[in-house]
């Protein structure tokens, strides 16, 4: 990951520049995964059943 990159994410999320220090590149990564996550609704429309689980 970029400098550049890292800030725009923080940008994205809100975070502010003096939160950084508390925060890894891997928080912020999982953070925005999530946050991506979050504003795709689509994405878990089909839950697996108890005989999908025991057939796993």
């Amino acid at each position: 990951m970029t400098t550049p990159l890292l800030l725009l994410r923080c940008v994205q999320l809100g975070i502010h520049i003096s939160e950084l220090e508390l925060l890894t590149i891997g928080t912020i990564n999982d953070m925005y995964t999530e946050m991506q996550n979050d504003e795709n609704q689509g994405s878990y429309s089909t839950l697996a059943s108890q005989d999908d689980m025991d057939r796993f």
